[in-house]
């Protein structure tokens, strides 16, 4: 989890980026997002810099000066602004640099999708395509393979999703493949829907169930998972017929699991003593 340092930090450049962007179109979010993306790689491939950037021995104009020296017309104003207000603040450690830096860049991007109008698409692709990944090993191999080098699996992600997604989804993914906050590839996939969803000022109810629910069941599942959360929840059901009946729901750290087949382990358990 962020510190409070970090967070200030971060809120003070997405205040920054906000003011720089509020009146841009869709396709200049996209651009900007990018540039940012692109500085979070560059962070990422270089600890020694991440370290300079960060160091609580040199005030915060003189890191950001150092920063704006190194983008200097390598990027947008706006871009430049909003990441050298970043670096002017404190961190607990370098890494978190490059965790707001990335965070900053896909909010940027959702912010895109947002002002598109298809958000909630993003978020759905995102979700089945996490589901295709985890159903199928391979395909979960490479994705997943942070020793491999990044191109090509990007390229596959492309190729895959080519005519089937938005571009924003397909640029989504691109990200979690160098592990999105520092997780690995299907983690960050899910932690991209999160964020998404939370764009939308929804939870995200993670829902296990043995065969497809009915549009009347979903919807009573979803009003009373937003009685107990006090938001509106955005369901991802998966169908797995191996739980053999019942329902298990995580939100968050929550989980209720009301499935036969863990009312069979725990019956099997309880024999076995």
């Amino acid at each position: 989890m962020a510190s409070g340092v970090t967070n200030q930090a971060y809120g003070d450049a997405a205040e920054r980026l906000h003011a720089g962007t509020a009146a841009s179109t869709d396709a200049q979010l996209v651009t900007v997002a990018d540039e940012i993306l692109s500085v979070a790689g560059l962070l990422r491939g270089q600890p020694r810099l991440r370290r300079a950037l960060t160091d609580p021995s040199r005030p915060g104009d003189d890191r950001s000066d150092l920063f704006r020296s190194l983008l200097a017309g390598k990027a947008t104003a706006v871009t430049v602004d909003a990441l050298a207000t970043l670096v002017a603040g404190r961190f607990s450690k370098p890494s978190d640099l490059l965790d707001a830096t990335e965070r900053l860049g896909v909010d940027t991007m959702l912010a895109s999708a947002q002002k598109q109008g298809v958000l909630a698409e993003v978020e759905d692709e995102l979700f089945r395509f996490s589901q295709i990944v985890s159903g199928t090993p391979q395909l979960a191999a490479t994705l997943s393979d942070i020793g491999a080098p990044v191109a090509p699996r990007a390229k596959l992600v492309g190729d895959l999703l080519d005519g089937k997604a938005q571009a924003v989804t397909v640029r989504l993914v691109q990200v979690a493949l160098v592990g999105f906050g520092g997780r690995g590839f299907e983690a960050s996939l899910n932690r991209l829907v999160e964020a998404t969803a939370a764009r939308r000022d929804r939870e995200v109810a993670y829902v296990t169930v043995a065969k497809p629910l009915g549009d009347a069941e979903e919807t009573a599942l979803a009003a009373k998972l937003a009685a107990i959360y006090g938001r509106q929840v955005s369901l991802k059901v998966d169908v797995n017929p191996a739980i053999i009946g019942g329902v298990s729901v995580r939100v968050g750290s929550d989980l209720y699991d009301g499935t036969i087949l863990r009312r069979l382990n725990a019956a099997k358990q309880a024999f076995a003593k």
